[in-house]
């Protein structure tokens, strides 16, 4: 093995909505992590893999860490925490908008991990820059972190530094995948988060959080074309009529936008039909989260 080639895994912990999937985008230069704006968007822990000359970083994204109201959020919880025995550092994300009584409790999780621990304040084009020292300050008596680095996630500013400190912590390894690999996540997983997101992304309140999507069928034609079918889920027939729109176009505009994501991920043409079908109590039903891919 080379000493001079450094690997191992890095897992992004941190609170709902504060931009873990959005830095592991940016860090990969391609989307492979759904995003919105809504909290809890990451259901399912999701590996992104970073290949350097000189090193491969595997980052595994996970739930936000928060107090979860039904089996589903509990699982969620979970993953992540699970995540913490196999990891070689830890990317700690913080939102300087948000209050820090909530990472004191995910800290606590980070002091028995063994792991070193990065500070990662994002959103820093968001606060005055007199207001990131005694942030810095706040954080530091709280934990000792190895490194403490401002970034923003969507610009990618400070990004750079995250990863050359990265590969300063990561011990000498092998290459664990090829290097032109990003993600160990099958194609029909990743329409199914893509699907998810475009519904999150055109409803409101709750609906967002009772959704969940089945890939039905996925067949690839002579011609290239891939047909898929997929059934969307809800838990009550009145979020069934929301997602389903006036005349069906709430519908048709989540399966156009659906439809052209997968087309770019899969580079070739698409044929999505969707379906809408109410499954009660599904986030709280240990067999039904099982079926819908959430062990």
């Amino acid at each position: 093995m080379d000493d001079a080639f450094r690997s191992g895994y890095v897992s992004i912990i941190g609170r709902p909505n504060v931009g873990k999937s959005t830095l592991l985008n940016n860090i990969l230069g391609q989307k492979i992590a759904i995003v919105t704006e809504r909290p809890q968007t990451t259901r399912n822990r999701l590996v992104g893999i970073r290949t350097l000359p000189d090193a491969q970083i595997v980052f595994i994204d996970t739930p936000g860490i928060h107090d979860p109201k039904h089996l589903l959020g509990r699982r969620m919880v979970k993953a992540a925490q699970d995540v913490l025995k196999e990891i070689d550092l830890v990317l700690f994300m913080i939102d300087p908008g948000q209050a820090v009584a909530k990472d004191k409790e995910i800290l606590a999780l980070l002091k028995n991990s063994g792991s070193p621990v990065f500070l990662l304040i994002n959103k820093i084009d968001s606060i005055k820059k007199n207001e990131l020292l005694p942030l810095i300050e706040t954080y530091s008596r709280l934990f000792a972190f190895r490194e403490i680095l401002p970034i923003s996630a969507q610009s990618g500013e400070g990004v750079d530094a995250v990863i050359e400190k990265i590969k300063e912590t990561l011990p000498p390894g092998p290459q664990y995948y090829p290097e032109d690999m990003l993600t160990d996540q099958m194609e029909r997983f990743m329409a199914t988060e893509i699907i998810r997101e475009k519904i999150m992304l055109k409803t409101s309140e709750e609906i967002p959080h009772s959704v969940a999507v089945e890939v039905l069928q996925w067949q690839e034609r002579k011609d290239g074309l891939v047909a898929i079918s997929a059934n969307i889920y809800v838990e009550r027939e009145g979020q069934k009529g929301i997602i389903i729109g006036k005349n069906g176009a709430l519908l048709k505009m989540i399966g156009t936008n659906a439809r052209h994501d997968i087309e770019q991920l899969l580079g070739t043409k698409v044929f999505l039909q969707l379906w809408v079908k109410v499954r009660s109590g599904w986030r709280d039903d240990n067999r039904a989260l099982q079926e819908l891919g959430y062990p």
